[in-house]
């Protein structure tokens, strides 16, 4: 089943384009990488996709529902998470609140209202449970902004699929992230991909997307120039012209 299909899509402030004719599917399931050169277009791709930018032309598509113009709350309600580089949790809030907090936003007010309510006291359970899956029990009670890039990191993700995500679009995922706390994130990224979500990668480090990747695409000046298998993208003379050549990969 597709999960997401792009089609044409362009993007430009004033008169410059950033995005030119973009074109991709990815199917539900898939985890797939996008790697490219800085001012490739990668951010602003995920902007169009989460609704923070509305392109210039073409169309986006989402479980067969144009979603080209809707607003990014409505594209969360229908299911795509996003994760930015920077970090992005609630730092005045425990860490079991940033899960708690996410839990709430899929339930009626009404459910959640009085803090000694049955369900408040279920949605605590369960927020628990997820910061077990990324080891972060022990400091549920700890404000999040105490916490180390890598588990801010972990505590982003593992709350994106609390808000019950089934499209992750991860920005950089690993940016300010310990060499240790990579193999977290990439264990984490390895269970959402058990669980069958469908994930989109932006990352510098081809070597991390290689462990859990099997299609990567590359973006250069706002284009698609390769999209197949890691083992492909790295022999390929085109990834070589994009970082250090001169542009001329992506016009052909």
């Amino acid at each position: 089943m597709t999960m997401l299909q792009v089609s044409d899509l362009t993007f430009k402030i004033g008169s410059t384009q950033i995005l030119n004719g973009v074109d991709f599917t990815i199917e539900a399931g898939e985890t797939v990488g996008i790697i490219g050169p800085n001012g490739s277009g990668k951010t602003t791709l995920f902007n169009c996709l989460s609704g923070f930018h509305i392109p210039s032309g073409g169309a986006i598509v989402y479980q067969d529902k144009s979603i080209t113009k809707m607003k990014p709350y409505r594209r969360a309600e229908l299911g795509i998470g996003r994760v930015f580089q920077n970090f992005a949790v609630f730092k005045e809030m425990t860490v079991s609140e940033n899960i708690v907090t996410a839990l709430e936003s899929r339930m009626s007010p009404w459910k959640t209202f009085f803090p000694w309510s049955k369900q408040n006291k279920i949605n605590k359970q369960k927020a628990l449970e997820y910061l077990k899956e990324v080891g972060l029990e022990e400091k549920a009670e700890d404000k999040a902004g105490s916490l180390s890039g890598g588990q801010m990191r972990l505590l982003e993700i593992i709350r994106t699929l609390a808000f019950g995500a089934e499209l992750f679009l991860l920005d950089e995922p690993t940016a300010g992230v310990s060499p240790k706390m990579k193999e977290d994130v990439a264990n984490l990224i390895k269970l959402l991909m058990k669980e069958g979500k469908t994930i989109i990668v932006i990352e510098h480090d081809i070597n991390f997307i290689h462990k859990f990747c099997k299609r990567i695409i590359v973006l250069d000046v706002g284009r698609v120039v390769l999209d197949d298998t890691p083992e492909n993208i790295r022999t390929s003379p085109v990834l070589q012209e994009v970082y250090f050549g001169n542009g001329k990969a992506a016009n052909g």
